[in-house]
């Protein structure tokens, strides 16, 4: 059986490896010159993980990633909001990683074969009967993947009407900083800092690089001005954010406006699936999108094999992955209020908040195993 993945990030790269692990023969049709992430920072939650183990990488990945603390979320002047106890969270579902995304990308790709790896190749049109229309001819498969991510060509040739993707309200940068210490000492564990309309986020990754993301409602395809920007803008926070943006390079920055996918009735029709970005795009709010990118090439090489086929993919992945994006998107809504009421019942709220309920709030999340 064959499989052609249209898309060679970590969803597309993800499904070749499950797939040829259950035995098909896949062709991965990557549009870039070379199968290269250009990215930062990525948040492995243990659901993630757990996929990554059933693939057969988990080790390797877990061998270049940082097993983080998630310390919790402060206000702009660093006053704690919520606090996160990290022994209780790990203890009941396990540690989160954090690593650099082309790190991902390499214990991936490094485990497809690379014959089955093609760059450089522009898919124009899918049809349901299997075939692909690219800029090399066409290709014939029993199973087409769409792991084209959001603007998603498989998507938009099987479903034409279906909803385009929606416009968060907010855009995002980020970076990776060279090593920065506080008081002498390197930065330990994540922390997340809400404003009003603005959050600035940070990292520590394996080799003492910082990885930062900030977000800021914004209208779409306001231009952000860059480091230079960012620097006005977050420049009268708490410590360390000031020097992480002062440590930055300029042309470290990646910025994009936020989107997400409204609901799909379905993940597949004829002989073509959907996986990730292509299928239920997310807001970074709950940290899943990748997370959820591996669930599904994991669910959908095991369905394959059972007598449920694509049907059992589409019902055991559209439901949680829905769940998750409206998730993520009600967080949003509230991180990025901007009345300064809004914002002090939030943080209050928050505080007074128990660990146990945000742990156990996260158990819809984080429960999942292959």
């Amino acid at each position: 059986m064959k499989a052609i993945i249209v898309g060679g990030g970590i969803g597309g790269l993800a499904a070749a490896l499950a797939l040829v692990r259950h035995g098909w023969d896949v062709e991965v049709l990557e549009r870039a010159p070379a199968f290269a992430e250009v990215g930062a920072g990525l948040s492995l939650w243990s659901n993630g993980l757990r996929a990554l183990d059933a693939l057969g990488v988990g080790a390797q990945v877990r061998g270049r990633a940082l097993l983080e603390g998630q310390a919790g979320i402060q206000d702009a002047a660093g006053r704690w909001i919520s606090r996160t106890d990290t022994a209780a969270l790990e203890r009941r579902f396990g540690p989160v990683a954090m690593i650099h995304r082309a790190d991902l990308l390499e214990v991936l790709r490094g485990a497809v074969p690379a014959d089955s790896l093609r760059h450089g190749v522009t898919v124009r049109h899918v049809s349901s009967a299997g075939t692909v229309a690219h800029s090399g001819g066409e290709s014939r498969a029993d199973l087409i993947v769409g792991a084209d991510g959001i603007r998603s060509v498989v998507r938009a040739s099987i479903w034409p009407d279906a909803a385009a993707p929606r416009y968060a309200g907010y855009t995002a940068w980020r970076l990776v900083t060279p090593p920065v210490q506080v008081d002498g000492t390197a930065l330990a564990d994540t922390v997340e800092s809400w404003g009003s309309g603005e959050r600035f986020g940070y990292s520590p990754l394996p080799d003492g690089r910082v990885y930062c993301f900030a977000v800021a409602n914004a209208r779409e395809g306001d231009p952000g001005q860059g480091l230079t920007g960012l620097r006005a803008r977050f420049s009268g926070w708490h410590r360390p954010i000031p020097a992480l943006l002062d440590a930055a390079a300029p042309d470290a920055v990646l910025h994009d406006d936020l989107y997400e996918l409204p609901p799909l009735r379905t993940y597949t029709a004829g002989q073509v699936v959907l996986v990730g970005d292509a299928a239920h795009a997310m807001t970074p709010n709950l940290g899943q999108g990748a997370c959820q990118a591996l669930e599904d090439a994991v669910v959908l090489a095991a369905s394959l094999d059972g007598p449920g086929g694509l049907a059992a993919y589409d019902r055991a992945r559209r439901r949680r992955t829905q769940m998750i994006t409206l998730r993520s998107h009600r967080i949003g809504v509230a991180a990025q209020w901007e009345s300064p009421v809004a914002v002090r019942l939030r943080n209050t709220a928050l505080r007074l908040l128990p660990d146990s309920s945000f742990i156990r709030s996260l158990a819809p999340v984080l429960d999942w195993a292959p």
